[in-house]
């Protein structure tokens, strides 16, 4: 069985700061915590979670609460599943995965049932009816999301107010003033799901500052719902020359039928994108995008929650910054050209 004196030879640091990296107790540099990690995966190091648990009275468990819903797109929720999975074994823990859409009672099966130490929520709405009972039990708990009132609590998240309107800003920066906004699912914003909401704040305000006329049409996502949104805005908004598409499905279906419709793509209309990297690059015309930063929020969850069941982890609200990557789909307003 390797020790952890081996990983810390392995990797060329003391002792002390593999333990370090394994409990979050301190801070260490980035490049000092990936060569230690990288010791641990190629010598195949796992802490002794079994000590830990008779020492600690502890389950070495943590509930990632994530209600799988078909108007969401699976895949970005599952690498941040992934990702909270992998980091969690860094550290000794592994994952309970609750897929159930059952609100408040998956909390108190967890809190009530000793399943597991802490627990990670995601698909936070801004009024979510789970947080009364984080609030009032000790067990620690993290948030991939952001509620309207955050206090008390320890969320991790995209600057979704950012990226909306960093999008709006570049169409803007191009000389496009009607911006139509293809949105998520109607029931992801009527259930005030928080990731929409902000990123909806965001875009409107970006408008108002910029002078921009804004559009928003939520989408089923498919190709004939997709039809059916287009032909709406085009009605509503005919010199619409700008689209923000938030809805990994609606992506194709709309870059097809504006070929259908003869609009060249960025010639006629531009397209800019909030979705994985994956979908911009591999979409039929290669997509100015915003990633969502899946595996990053997935780790910052688990390192804030294995430094709160360490015992030194206080309540606070991290939000990563938007980077907007520009390619293929967008380009200067046919007016300004």
């Amino acid at each position: 069985m390797v020790t952890l004196a081996e990983v810390a030879q392995h990797a060329g640091v003391s002792a002390s700061t593999v333990s370090y990296v394994l409990s979050g107790k301190r801070s260490i540099s980035a490049g000092t915590r990936q060569r230690v990690e990288q010791s641990i995966r190629e010598l195949g190091y796992h802490p002794n979670a079994g000590a830990r648990a008779l020492a600690g009275k502890r389950s070495n468990i943590i509930a990632l609460m994530i209600p799988l819903r078909t108007d969401l797109y699976v895949p970005v929720m599952m690498e941040i599943a992934i990702a909270v999975a992998t980091t969690a074994r860094t550290h000794g823990y592994d994952v309970l995965l609750l897929t159930g859409e059952e609100g408040p009672d998956a909390v108190r099966r967890v809190t009530g049932s000793g399943l597991a130490d802490a627990m990670i929520l995601m698909d936070v709405e801004l009024e979510d009816e789970r947080l009364p009972l984080l609030r009032g039990t000790d067990q620690p708990s993290v948030l991939i999301g952001l509620p309207a009132d955050s206090d008390g609590l320890t969320c991790v998240d995209l600057d979704w107010s950012a990226t909306g309107a960093l999008c709006v800003e570049h169409l803007a920066g191009l000389g496009h003033r009607d911006i139509a906004v293809i949105g998520e699912a109607p029931a992801v914003y009527e259930r005030h799901t928080g990731f929409a909401e902000r990123t909806l704040d965001g875009l409107r305000s970006a408008a108002r500052e910029t002078g921009v006329r804004l559009l928003h049409r939520p989408c089923e996502g498919g190709y004939d719902a997709m039809a059916l949104t287009l032909a709406r805005v085009f009605d509503e908004r005919p010199a619409t020359t700008g689209f923000v598409v938030q809805n990994e499905s609606a992506v194709e279906p709309l870059l097809a039928l504006l070929r259908q419709q003869g609009r060249a793509v960025p010639e006629d209309v531009s397209v800019v994108a909030i979705c994985p990297d994956q979908v911009a690059v591999q979409a039929s015309v290669r997509l100015t995008s915003v990633a969502i930063p899946a595996q990053e929020m997935g780790r910052r969850a688990v390192e804030r929650l294995v430094a709160k069941l360490e015992g030194h982890g206080g309540d606070e609200v991290v939000l990563l910054a938007p980077g907007l990557t520009r390619r293929a789909s967008s380009g200067p307003a046919p007016a300004a050209s």
